[in-house]
């Protein structure tokens, strides 16, 4: 038996060590936006919706599903 002598209990270390790092890497990869591009999304989902309002043709209450065979 000549292999390296290791601490089982440093090694079990390790392992969760680098599970818990891949879980963060997925984390960031998912959810991983700062605040500043969360508000910048924000706004431009803002300025679209905006922009699709005033596009419309009329701006009385929505059309109702009754009103589509008229």
């Amino acid at each position: 038996m000549s292999g390296d002598i290791i601490n089982l209990r440093r090694a079990r270390k390790a392992k969760q060590k680098a599970a818990a790092a891949a879980t963060a890497a997925e984390n960031r990869a998912i959810f991983g936006k700062s605040k500043d591009e969360r508000a910048l999304a924000a706004k431009s989902e803002q300025l679209k919706q905006r922009r699709l309002d005033g596009h419309r043709l009329s701006r009385s209450k929505a059309p109702t599903p009754d009103d589509a065979g008229r």
